[in-house]
């Protein structure tokens, strides 16, 4: 039984799909009593509505698994004590691999929601169980979050330099890679560089989209104080929005650039292009 924590978001809706398509029983945490029918419905075995800071349930959700994806919420602020937490239930109920899903570069102390994910990754060196620590890039498919307003508008605005260049992983790649990672020995003890061989910036996406969908779409930045003022509107948490401002600033500084070798020489090929990520999911 793997356990898979985080398991509503899309990473988990992702990564409990591959994993159950691959024959393995999934037992997922989510936060939410509506988030269990679409977990089962992916095919996770159990869904368990849990808070990943009891300690107490953590100990009662992990008896009986033999290994674990650990996923912590997006942006949370205690992403080191849970995960300290889940490091010592794993020790406890005596499970033989933990899998970490970190972050590209989680070296930048700049942005703390990185810098948090590295000192996770620090408490899982000083451990004896088995672990693999995956740092993957932004998903390609976070851009189809903008899609719907990028073809009635034509505009790609995002909130820093549209030249600023990154690299991307496809959400899919990376399931693929967690299913190799835990059904295949070889993998104890090493850290993953995941993200495909492109380092896109704003203007190089909205030339794809737009090639794709025959539409015409600019890039243009995004002023980073109304975005702020939308991500208020939104209830977006100020840990969050300030943490999101300073991963902008980063990127409009610095880009965010990581290396192929790892993901391809893992998924035994090239890792998908966004052309061929967007060409797949563009369902006009």
């Amino acid at each position: 039984m793997i356990l898979v924590t985080g398991a509503s978001g899309k990473t988990g809706n992702a990564i409990t799909r591959a994993l159950t398509a691959h024959g393995m029983d999934v037992r997922a945490i989510v936060r939410h009593k509506k988030q269990i029918d679409p977990l089962k419905k992916l095919g996770a075995k159990e869904v368990i509505v849990a808070d990943l800071l009891d300690g107490e349930k953590m100990d009662e959700v992990f008896f009986g698994t033999t290994a674990i994806y650990h996923i912590c919420p997006n942006m949370h602020p205690q992403e080191e004590e849970i995960g300290q937490l889940m490091i010592q239930a794993a020790q406890k109920n005596h499970l033989k691999h933990f899998v970490y899903h970190s972050v590209l570069h989680p070296q930048v102390e700049a942005m703390p929601h990185h810098w948090k994910k590295m000192r996770v990754e620090d408490q899982l060196f000083r451990i004896s169980m088995p672990f693999t620590i995956l740092q993957p890039a932004a998903y390609m498919q976070n851009v189809l979050v903008y899609l719907d307003k990028m073809l009635k508008t034509g505009e790609y605005r995002i909130p820093y330099s549209t030249s600023s260049r990154s690299s991307m992983i496809d959400l899919n790649d990376l399931a693929e890679v967690v299913v190799k990672v835990l059904t295949e020995e070889g993998h104890e003890n090493a850290i993953y560089e995941l993200c495909s061989h492109e380092a896109l910036s704003a203007l190089d996406v909205a030339t794809v989209v737009a090639g794709v969908s025959g539409k015409l779409i600019l890039a243009s930045t995004l002023d980073r104080a109304d975005w702020e003022k939308d991500a208020r509107k939104a209830d977006l948490s100020d840990y969050a929005i300030d943490t999101l401002l300073k991963m902008f600033q980063y990127y409009e500084e610095f880009d965010f650039i990581g290396n192929s070798n790892q993901l391809t020489w893992l998924l035994g090929r090239e890792p998908n292009s966004f052309e061929q990520f967007f060409r797949k999911a563009y369902n006009p």
